[in-house]
Formats: C-alpha cells, sequence, structure tokens
C-alpha cells in the first residue's frame, strides 16, 4: 500500500520560509497526483498544491500561490513544499496526499507536520 510520511514542519516567525517535505513509498507514483495540504484547529481541511507525478506540472489554491512552491523528486519519491513570505494565518497541521490517476479524491494521506508561524 502507500505510505506517505512528511517531515520538515517548525516553528518560524512571519515572513519567513519552511521546507516540507513527503516521502512516498509502496508503489510506482507513475499517473498519480501528489498533493498538500492543511487543517488548523476548530477549521476544515484546506487544498494548498498539488502535483503531477509525471510531469511535475503543480497547481495551486489562492492562499498558497505567489508564495508557495510544490516539487516533487521521483528518483527520491518525495514530494516537497517550499513556503516563503509565511504568514500566521498559515498555521495549520501539513498533509501529504496522494491521489491515483483516474480517482476523483485523495485516497492515501500521511500522518502530518504542524507547521506554527509566529507574528
Amino acid at each position: 500500500q502507500v505510505q506517505l510520511v512528511e517531515s520538515g514542519g517548525g516553528l518560524v516567525q512571519a515572513g519567513g520560509s519552511l521546507s516540507l517535505s513527503c516521502a512516498a513509498s509502496g508503489r510506482s507514483f507513475s499517473g498519480y497526483t501528489m498533493g498538500w495540504f492543511r487543517q488548523a484547529p476548530g477549521k476544515e481541511r484546506e487544498f494548498v498544491a498539488r502535483i503531477s507525478w509525471n510531469t511535475g506540472t503543480g497547481y495551486y489554491g489562492d492562499s498558497a500561490r505567489g508564495r508557495f512552491t510544490i516539487s516533487r523528486d521521483r528518483t527520491k519519491n518525495t514530494v516537497a513544499l517550499q513556503m516563503d513570505s509565511l504568514k500566521p494565518e498559515d498555521t495549520a497541521v501539513y498533509y501529504c496526499g496522494a491521489r491515483e490517476g483516474g480517482e476523483a479524491d485523495f485516497g492515501s494521506w500521511g500522518q502530518g507536520t504542524q507547521v506554527t508561524v509566529s507574528s
């Protein structure tokens, strides 16, 4: 089965940067879409970014566009989220997800990594 493990979260000051990594294993991810989502306490899960495993084309949610960059390394089986110009409202648990080609929903998730942005 698919295993996803996030890392790289931590405490950072507003305006700073942080890079998250998702280690993916369990199968070939050819044809998959990999994504980052976040959830703050008491809030609904929010889409942050997604990327095609095959092409590397990324897409971003409104809150991430222009500040965050998603990438994948097919050799290392990792998906990264580079977060710049962080704001306190970026504080959340960030989750890595995987969506199989042809599926409507992300079917696999990591355990999450906490990102806290102080002002």
